[in-house]
């Protein structure tokens, strides 16, 4: 535990470091003005944390700045609050005992002191600022593991709402997205689409060149897509397999049909090579729209079920196109 003097008086010092050694407190520190105590503690430098101190006994009668706007100066600074300063005069008054008191002093003796009393009452700050760094250290680390936990926390929970492979929702998700815009478009309501989009012979891709590039392929599909929606209000799922799904609130057909095109353009336009398509010989996409205006009788499940038609009749029809539900 180390202590700093600040006394202008060398015989001072001396007597108080003595006691001090005496009474077995070898790690002594000293300063014969506050502003040299500061630069010891590097209160003005940024840059410099200083040694570090466990006690202060600071005389009151010091050049420069007296010990009590020393305490003050010292008490206000957040790095160094916690110091027990022990003020420490030759003077024994009440009105230097309670301003001492208000300026965040730990405790107050006069010179000289009686050196039973003194080193009782360094051992109990000592005490107390040895707690007090115990407490600060639970703190922190109760604070890293605060920090550490939240951590863990969103990262469950957009493992529970991500796909694994892909990165961009999953189905869950999807599906309690869908049905909290459903009932806000019940109360308000606004026309939803939805686009339900399948990887053209996407078996036949996997057959022939490895799942492991099947995986790369539908990473890659799936950031194309997702690079197409532009608003935060539309969503894109991986549905299932190598089905992708987006809802697009507050949205027509039109713009539907237009989002769809330009998803199944960027697609295309990967180029990822697929031999054994009947489609293309790169990668390419169908893609069933639906559109209907919300209501109480009507499911989302509904609108999902129009786009999954859509998008079977848009692979019947030879594939890499779009259909619309309803035309």
């Amino acid at each position: 535990m180390r202590i700093l003097i600040v006394d202008d008086s060398s015989v001072v010092q001396a007597f108080f470091e003595n006691l001090l050694r005496e009474a077995g407190f070898t790690d002594i520190a000293q300063a014969k003005s506050a502003p040299e105590a500061f630069a010891l503690l590097g209160i003005d430098n940024p840059t410099t944390h200083g040694p570090d101190i466990d006690l202060i006994l600071m005389d009151v009668l010091l050049p420069d700045m007296d010990g009590i706007e020393a305490c003050h100066r010292l008490k206000s600074h957040p790095r160094l609050r916690d110091i027990p300063v022990i003020i420490v005069t030759a003077v024994e008054d009440l009105d230097n005992l309670q301003v001492a008191f208000d300026a965040g002093a730990l405790d107050y003796l006069t010179k000289p002191p009686n050196k039973t009393e003194l080193i009782a009452r360094i051992r109990s700050a000592l005490r107390l600022k040895e707690e007090m760094d115990r407490r600060k250290a639970h703190e922190s680390e109760l604070l890293i593991l605060t920090r550490q936990l939240a951590e863990a926390n969103r990262e469950l929970e957009r493992l529970a709402t991500s796909d694994a492979l892909t990165g961009v929702a999953n189905r869950r998700f999807f599906n309690q997205f869908l049905e909290i815009e459903w009932r806000q478009a019940v109360r308000t309501p606004h026309l939803h689409s939805v686009i339900m989009i399948d990887i053209d012979c996407f078996k036949a891709f996997n057959d022939t060149y490895g799942h492991q590039a099947g995986d790369e392929c539908l990473k890659a599909v799936a950031s194309a897509l997702h690079q197409v929606i532009k608003r935060p209000m539309d969503l894109l799922a991986r549905y299932g397999g190598e089905e992708f799904i987006v809802v697009l609130p507050d949205t027509g057909s039109e713009g539907a049909l237009l989002l769809a095109e330009q998803m199944r353009q960027t697609v295309a336009s990967l180029g990822i090579r697929h031999e054994a398509s009947t489609a293309a010989a790169t990668i390419t996409v169908s893609i069933g729209v639906a559109t209907t205006l919300p209501q109480q009788s009507i499911t989302p499940e509904a609108l999902i079920a129009e786009a999954d038609r859509a998008l079977y009749r848009a692979k019947d029809e030879g594939r890499n196109r779009i259909a619309v539900a309803g035309s």
